[in-house]
């Protein structure tokens, strides 16, 4: 068993959700103390009390990454009870917003825009500020590979949205560099989560669909997303700056 984040302590947003959860277990798994960010504290508590009965140690804080207030209060928890901010994965999205541009609600629009792109901004900002003047870190963003290629009808808002914080990633990697902070993403294509299921669809009708159109046959499993943001944490990628990962099965070969 690897243990490449010993005495690190990890944030990640969006940390009830299946890719936040599966990625603090993973890290949880190689020695990092995990704190888990979001807005359903329910699901913060169970999903940082699963870490720590399979002996990992783990923390939650409920923030709403869209509010500049909350972003720093984030981070300002974060550092007070744990000492320090090493890595932080941005993963807090959500999909909404579908439908040909023409029609798509102006509202669900800045939702989308909100959450996905603003809240990673506003996440980022208040990470580098400690990281910098703590000795620098490292951060991950989770972005989409449907942000690269744009080719997903009824999906603009989080298509735009994507885009913006794989170009956010790379400026931000520009500008931070030399404060120490490495910073780089993750675009995943169709994963086995509730986000890649079209309304009324069964997993087995999604399975279908997929394998049809991903190379490789099959929506990645979470784990997989996860072990690439942890290989991107780690001192294995310190080369490795302004990067968007994406791991999509083929899709944008």
């Amino acid at each position: 068993m690897r243990e490449r984040f010993t005495d690190r302590v990890v944030l990640v947003t969006g940390g009830a959700g299946v890719i936040g959860r599966v990625t603090a277990r993973a890290f949880a798994a190689e020695g990092a103390t995990v704190v888990l960010a979001g807005r359903d504290e329910t699901a913060l508590a169970r999903a940082a009390e699963e870490i720590r009965a399979a002996g990992g140690r783990a923390d939650h804080v409920v923030a709403d990454v869209t509010v500049a207030g909350d972003a720093a209060a984030m981070v300002a928890a974060v550092t007070d009870r744990h000492g320090g901010l090493h890595v932080a994965v941005n993963n807090a999205g959500i999909v909404d917003g579908v439908g040909p541009v023409a029609d798509i609600d102006d509202d669900a629009w800045r939702k989308v825009i909100d959450v996905n792109l603003t809240g990673v901004f506003l996440s980022m900002k208040h990470e580098i500020a400690h990281m910098r003047a703590h000795g620098g870190g490292v951060i991950v963003n989770i972005a989409s590979n449907i942000g690269a290629h744009g080719r997903r009808p009824r999906m603009a808002a989080y298509a735009a949205s994507k885009a913006g914080v794989s170009v956010l990633t790379r400026t931000a990697a520009i500008d931070h560099i030399a404060d120490g902070v490495r910073v780089n993403a993750v675009s995943p294509g169709a994963s086995d989560t509730p986000m890649s299921l079209r309304p009324g669809e069964s997993r087995a009708e999604r399975d279908a669909r997929l394998k049809a159109s991903i190379p490789i046959g099959r929506p990645s499993d979470p784990s997989e997303v996860a072990e690439a943001v942890l290989w991107l944490a780690s001192d294995e990628s310190a080369y490795l700056v302004g990067h968007d990962m994406v791991i999509d099965g083929g899709t944008t070969a």
